[in-house]
């Protein structure tokens, strides 16, 4: 089998269709179908279901995609360590770590490093679904709890304190909870089928099913909660690093401990002398101890 093809085939079904295989490689639809159906041609059998929504791998696709998966590892891996084999950083790095954190603490904080290190093009990878680095779906990945995996580099970083949130208008309407009882009566906006990772999150709904009070709005996004508490529509727990001055919230004084969650910065061991992921591990790490939340 041609190489370049089996790498096409490998990037189309990661992407689903030609036109997101398109973006990701900077080359044409027309030309990315033309490489798979040379493909399909040179092995004598369809690799892929055909449909308006997007391609999905046939069984004979699938076992392709399995058996050479191992071997497209090992060439992403050469490439890796034949750029970082230059003197100065460059080439791609990825990072993966949860929409909030990524959205609202990272982003902002990466104009200083990309200005230093201008031949290394960033990727962020935001989902609150883990990718998996271990299996090369990032470089780098910054989680909300401590890695189980032994051949996984870890660093913590800092921790994130959660507090109970609420608009000025709701608190006038509906008075201030200052304990798990005053709850009764309140309207909760909690996170919608929270990964087992950020259970916490949903900690103002746990804490009140013996009151039997189900949340008023649930909303798989955390951005969005902030954004439906500082409308009035109920009390929200939130970590600090989202809230700022300008979003009509106010942090309500509560006689209970409230979540914290470690975050830890983490990599895989076999990439360790990677520079790229040494000076971006370095930077971040500078910025966590700076951040004072």
């Amino acid at each position: 089998m041609d190489w370049d093809r089996l790498r096409i085939f490998h990037i189309v079904a990661d992407a689903g269709s030609f036109s997101r295989a398109s973006e990701v490689t900077d080359t044409s639809q027309s030309a990315i179908s033309r490489q798979i159906s040379n493909l399909e041609y040179e092995v004598g059998i369809p690799l892929f279901h055909r449909h308006q929504r997007g391609l999905i791998l046939t069984e004979q696709g699938e076992l392709l995609y399995k058996k050479t998966h191992g071997i497209i590892d090992i060439i992403k891996d050469a490439e890796f360590d034949l750029i970082d084999s230059k003197e100065k950083p460059s080439g791609d790095l990825s990072i993966t770590t949860t929409i909030g954190l990524g959205t609202n603490w990272l982003t902002p904080r990466l104009k200083e490093f990309t200005s230093n290190y201008p031949e290394i093009n960033l990727e962020l990878r935001l989902s609150d679904v883990e990718l998996d680095i271990g299996m090369r779906e990032a470089d780098i990945a910054i989680k909300f709890h401590k890695p189980t995996q032994l051949d996984l580099i870890q660093r913590k970083l800092f921790t994130v304190h959660f507090h109970i949130y609420a608009s000025p208008e709701y608190l006038e309407e509906n008075g201030t909870p200052n304990r798990i009882e005053d709850l009764p009566g309140h309207k909760i906006v909690s996170f919608n089928k929270a990964p087992e990772y950020l259970k916490e999150i949903n900690w103002l709904e746990n804490k009140t099913k013996e009151y039997k009070i189900k949340p008023i709005l649930t909303v798989s996004n955390i951005k969005g909660i902030l954004i439906a508490a500082a409308s009035g529509i109920g009390i929200a727990l939130l970590p600090d690093y989202l809230v700022s001055p300008e979003d009509n919230l106010i942090k309500i004084p509560f006689n209970a401990k409230l979540p914290e969650v470690d975050t830890y910065l983490t990599y895989p061991e076999e990439r360790k002398k990677s520079k790229r992921i040494a000076v971006f591990k370095d930077f971040i790490i500078e910025k966590g101890k700076a951040w004072s939340y």
